[in-house]
């Protein structure tokens, strides 16, 4: 078994996800919560909820099944980052920030997974 939080990238999951939860989601209108903010939601915390539940795994085939699950999570909420910001629910530099954040776990996600599959 191994232990979810001595893994940097799902600390900067967790971090991304409390990120969304205090930052981002505040700035949604309330007609969107039960659409795109829910689905965003879901996508936030899907990411580092992967990591955890890999980490219960036994084989590293398995771990790096549900790292893709997080980096297609990951994917998702980069997606529904670009649809908040062409809505207009936020501006274009949290949007950035955002981003950002979402870019950095992609990648540390990416290597993690390349690291176990050779």
């Amino acid at each position: 078994m191994r232990d979810y939080k001595k893994y940097e990238v799902w600390k900067k999951a967790h971090e991304l996800n409390m990120f969304v939860y205090l930052t981002l989601l505040p700035k949604f209108p309330k007609s969107e919560q039960y659409d795109l903010m829910s689905q965003t939601k879901r996508a936030s915390y899907s990411i580092p909820l992967n990591i955890v539940e890999g980490c219960g795994r036994n084989t590293e085939r398995d771990f790096a099944h549900f790292l893709d699950q997080a980096l297609g999570s990951a994917h998702e909420l980069e997606y529904c980052c670009l649809m908040c910001r062409d809505l207009s629910y936020v501006d274009e530099p949290l949007y950035q920030q955002t981003n950002t954040i979402i870019n950095e776990v992609k990648a540390m996600l990416i290597g993690l997974i390349k690291t176990l599959r050779t």
